[in-house]
């Protein structure tokens, strides 16, 4: 199965090779799917959670007699088409009571967590039914037999109706604003990745590695704080993708759609100064087409999302006494933007939205305003 990533890290064709590998256990009409939506630019990385959740799903219907087949590959679309609507209920509430502790077992017997960490939970059910909804929608919709019909059109997936919980964007917002950083806290966390981290060292090892990689670190930090960037494309960014003197990057979306980054001032000097080291600090890092890396086994290889967000964690868990993750700069990015006159559609475009509503959510995260407004009238009264 070809990969269908633009930019391809080590961790990317990993991932492809994992949707090959998963693809290989599922019914011919799943891979049929996968290949469908990969050239149609969906996400690996969520195609790949999608079959991790086909997979528990089909075993589960083996498990209690549910289906008639030897083994997962086995199942034929028939069984989907006359699926009654009380056993997706009846799925969806052993998801609820299932132990979200318990590892799930590999095609070699061998026991494994999810994929992603951050699908726990009420997560594992809204993806659980994300996944299943846009294979049935595909089944009924978009297959064709030699007669040029669907497979079948009974979308029992269709019947099954989720309720959001009842959030206003306000109130999410409020939640959001307790943990982003201010103007105040992003100029100091950056001084103190550059200046203070060390003090918080014990080891000479460690402090040796800290001198090693804090330009690094500190150009990752101020990358995302100057862009909004995600950490996957952070990590995907190649010695290419730099135009410094315009100030702006190259990048890929999700759904791998290309597009340009603008960049802060202030980041491009940490950029720049990176750039001034990284082959001194990282030797073989000429070799490597991708910007961020690091030594492993004595060979300068790129960093993965994974090594990037336990960057961002160990520093901000130093600095403010608690972790925040990458997701949570990027939401610091954001309101700043706002809090400084930027407008919603060019936000939207920095930081690759596909609806804007997502983007609005930041107009009201920015709305300290909000509190001045009550403030004045309470001083009038």
């Amino acid at each position: 199965m070809e990969c269908f990533y633009k930019a391809t890290t080590p961790e990317k064709l990993n991932i492809c090779k994992l949707i090959e590998k998963h693809s290989d256990t599922m019914p011919f009409y799943v891979k049929e799917y996968i290949q469908s939506k990969l050239t149609a630019g969906l996400s690996p990385d969520t195609l790949l959670q999608y079959l991790y959740r086909y997979k528990h799903f089909f075993n589960w219907l083996l498990s209690e007699g549910l289906v008639e087949a030897e083994d997962v590959a086995a199942i034929p679309f028939s069984e989907l088409d006359r699926m009654r609507k009380d056993t997706i209920e009846m799925y969806i509430q052993f998801l609820r009571n299932e132990d979200i502790s318990k590892k799930e077992v590999d095609t070699e017997g061998k026991t494994k967590a999810l994929k992603l960490p951050e699908y726990r939970g009420v997560a594992v059910v809204a993806l659980s039914i994300q996944a299943l909804k846009s294979l049935f929608n595909y089944l009924t919709k978009e297959t064709e037999e030699e007669d040029g019909e669907c497979y079948f059109y009974r979308n029992v997936m269709s019947k099954i109706v989720t309720h959001k919980k009842g959030e206003t964007a306000s109130r999410i917002a409020r939640d959001l604003n307790a943990v982003i950083l201010n103007d105040d806290d992003i100029s100091a966390y950056l001084k103190f990745i550059e200046n203070g981290y060390s003090e918080t060292l014990n080891s000479a090892e460690a402090r040796s590695r800290y001198e090693r990689d804090k330009v690094r670190d500190l150009t990752i930090n101020s990358l995302i704080l100057g862009t909004g960037m995600r950490v996957g494309e952070i990590a995907s960014i190649e010695m290419n993708n730099l135009h410094l003197h315009s100030r702006y990057i190259d990048v890929v979306r999700k759904g791998n759609k290309p597009d340009s980054v603008s960049v802060l001032e202030s980041a491009i000097e940490d950029l720049e100064r990176y750039m001034g080291i990284r082959e001194s600090k990282y030797p073989g890092a000429k070799q490597s087409p991708f910007l961020f890396v690091s030594v492993y086994g004595g060979v300068a290889r790129p960093l993965s999302r994974r090594a990037i967000q336990n960057i961002v964690n160990k520093y901000t868990s130093a600095f403010f006494k608690s972790s925040k993750s990458p997701h949570k700069l990027r939401h610091s990015f954001a309101v700043d933007y706002f809090r400084s006159g930027g407008d919603i559609i060019l936000l939207r475009d920095q930081l690759g939205h596909s609806d804007i509503k997502t983007t609005s959510l930041y107009t009201n995260m920015s709305s300290k305003d909000g509190e001045k407004v009550l403030n004045e009238m309470d001083k009038r009264r």
